[in-house]
Order: C-alpha cells, then structure tokens, then sequence
C-alpha cells in the first residue's frame, strides 16, 4: 500500500465516522517525519476516539498497524503514527490553536473529492 493509498484510506474512515475538516497535505519533500499528515476534527472526546477507532480498523483490514498512538488520555489531540503517514484528530478549540495546516501550508494540498461525501 502506497503511503498515498494511507492516506486516502484515512481519510475514508474519518469520513464514515462524520469526522469534520477532513484534510491532508503531501510533506515528502519538506520532512522526513512522514509522507502525509491527515486532519479532522471530532466534536467531543467520545467522536475523538471513534474516529481513531475506525482509522485503526480500516488500516488493520489493510494489513498497516498503528506504530505508535498519542494522546488518548487528554482526548483533544490524538495522533496515529503509520510511519508514512500521521493521523491528527483534534477537538475544534486544540484544533485551531495549534493550527497544523498553517504550520505545514508549503505541502501539497492532497484532493479528497473521491473519498469525502458531501454534507
């Protein structure tokens, strides 16, 4: 599975799950932490960790464990490590304050239209 392939997959199961402000940003050439970095946000800390859940699942069914899970304690910013790419889930207000997607605005917006429906 291609860390695009990830990534898209990701962004599936957060959007089966309602997650919302889905995005993703190709960084390949800016870092060496990963390939891709996923957003949503979740409403409460309950959506949070459904949302994670079902982002585990769906790359379990693919064969790609999560190497490594931060943040299920504090329940306002989860991160799921697949080494290609990284899973951020916040609440709105962590969200919007750590303000990922400014700090990493020279990736490659990745196009979601194919995975995402419409609300």
């Amino acid at each position: 599975m291609t860390p695009k392939e990830m990534a898209l997959t990701a962004a599936k199961a957060l959007d089966e799950k309602k997650g919302a402000a889905i995005s993703a940003v190709e960084i390949t050439d800016l870092t060496s932490l990963a390939d891709y970095f996923v957003f949503a946000t979740g409403s409460s800390n309950t959506q949070i960790n459904a949302l994670c859940g079902a982002v585990e699942k769906a790359m379990d069914e693919k064969g790609v464990p999560v190497l490594r899970r931060e943040g299920y304690r504090d329940g306002t910013w989860v991160l799921l490590d697949y080494g290609d790419i990284v899973v951020h889930v916040f609440s709105p207000e962590a969200r919007e304050f750590y303000s990922l997607e400014r700090l990493w605005s020279d990736g490659k917006p990745v196009d979601l239209s194919g995975v995402l429906t419409e609300n």
